[in-house]
């Protein structure tokens, strides 16, 4: 068993059939309300039931329903489920004994073993997958067919992020070499990258670019609306992602007892001997007693200090935007300083 993920739980949805069976789990992936679910789970259903951790229940008709059973995947259109959506993963593969999470019945450790071909059973033919992950679950299980199970999400262990979606109806014929001793996989998951990169202009590439500009991830895994939140924090004042350019109404924020320490050094008036800026004015000190840092700190464009106008845009560069401008050569952008290798 493994620990639950931080606000995971409420995030997923179950998918039920109209006499409540369980079906499936999804999770949405945009600000418009798409479901991400596998193709199992909403296959052969004319209307579907979709149920919130909230207790929001929705009956879902089969035109909401984006069938994509070449991928063993399916999206459905939602609205006022109440519940956020999930950071999809920025890598699209995973190395062999890579720790992942996932849902069935309750949380559970697995890692991934590896990549595979497989075979997806839907109701009116077979359906050759080019790539899923197999995956060996920690207590040496099997995933059933179907349940819950299908069409959870799988989340890096490490970020938290979506990594891949679990298909619980595919069997593969071969097995990959780092295998269980059981000669079978504890279960298979569509790795949501690999799958968008099979088809470029389908809907699930549409899909995965709408969430990198919409659900803020960070780390490894900092796409577009995480690179904005970041940089909105950094700025003062904000930054409207509509435009670009900070809020008005911002600012820094003044603290009344810094100023005064800052008055009362800069006048002399320091605690111990020769404390303030006038009476060592004329010393020289070695490189790393602070000397600099004094400047730093008086510098309006690091301290976040800024004449206040009508135009607040454009305003100081963040740093984060300053450290990559800095070292074009290094070929990174904005990765280095944001974090992401």
């Amino acid at each position: 068993m493994g620990t639950r993920p931080a606000g995971t739980d409420g995030a997923l949805v179950y998918v039920r059939d109209l006499a409540g069976r369980p079906r499936g789990t999804g999770f949405l992936a945009d600000d418009q309300g798409t479901l991400v679910t596998s193709h199992e789970a909403v296959d052969g259903l004319a209307r579907l039931v979709l149920v919130a951790p909230t207790g929001v229940t929705r009956l879902v008709e089969a035109d909401a329903v984006t069938a994509l059973p070449e991928a063993d995947l399916a999206f459905v259109r939602t609205e006022g489920l109440g519940v956020p959506p999930l950071a999809v993963a920025a890598a699209d593969t995973l190395a062999p004994g890579t720790a992942v999470r996932l849902r069935a019945g309750e949380w559970r450790d697995a890692s991934v073993v590896g990549g595979t071909s497989v075979t997806y059973a839907a109701t009116d033919r077979f359906h050759r997958i080019g790539t899923a992950w197999e995956l060996a679950l920690a207590d040496g299980e099997r995933l059933g067919l179907g349940g819950d199970a299908a069409g959870a999400p799988v989340l890096d262990a490490r970020t938290g992020a979506v990594v891949a979606v679990l298909a619980t109806a595919v069997h593969a014929t071969q097995f990959h070499f780092a295998a269980p001793p059981s000669g079978r996989a504890g279960g298979f998951a569509i790795p949501l990258r690999t799958a968008a990169a099979a088809d470029p202009g389908g809907p699930l590439a549409a899909l995965l670019d709408r969430n990198a500009a919409t659900v803020p991830a960070y780390g490894p895994d900092l796409n577009l609306a995480g690179a904005l939140r970041i940089t909105a924090m950094s700025a003062p004042g904000g930054v409207d992602s509509g435009s670009g350019c900070a809020e008005a109404g911002g600012g820094p924020v003044e603290r009344s007892e810094i100023s005064d320490e800052f008055a009362r050094f800069t006048a002399g008036e320091g605690q111990g001997q020769g404390q303030g800026v006038r009476q060592g004015q004329g010393r020289r000190s070695r490189p790393g007693r602070g000397r600099r840092s004094w400047q730093r700190l008086r510098r309006p464009s690091l301290g976040g200090e800024r004449e206040p106008g009508p135009e607040p845009c454009p305003g100081p560069v963040p740093r984060a935007w300053k450290r990559a401008v800095a070292s074009p050569s290094a070929g990174a952008g904005l990765r280095r300083p944001y974090g992401r290798p």
